[in-house]
């Protein structure tokens, strides 16, 4: 797994490449401390190149969402390849996160 976070303008956009599972979700986590306490008011999850996510994954992106949204800010995911939008749709999580 390969994270890059980029920013620009009011936006912090992380793009994820590989697999989020288990095994990466640690080092994931690490990696994600740089999207809090930011000026930035979005923050993408771009999932152009995420190729698996399990449910260590899922509860990494729901830990996501619980701090920014309590510092006001949105979290969106986008580009997500068919096999993600099924996995979000199956856990309910289509209606807790936002999509761009």
């Amino acid at each position: 797994m390969k994270i890059t976070i980029e920013k620009k303008d009011n936006a912090i956009t992380v793009i994820i490449a590989g697999r989020l599972d288990t095994s990466t979700s640690v080092q994931a986590e690490k990696e994600f401390q740089t999207l809090y306490n930011t000026e930035a008011e979005e923050i993408i999850f771009d999932c152009s190149e995420l190729e698996y996510v399990s449910s260590s994954g899922l509860r990494l992106f729901l830990s996501v969402l619980k701090l920014s949204r309590s510092e006001g800010k949105h979290v969106f995911f986008s580009k997500m390849n068919d096999y993600l939008k099924e996995v979000f749709t199956m856990t309910g999580f289509t209606s807790l996160f936002e999509f761009k």
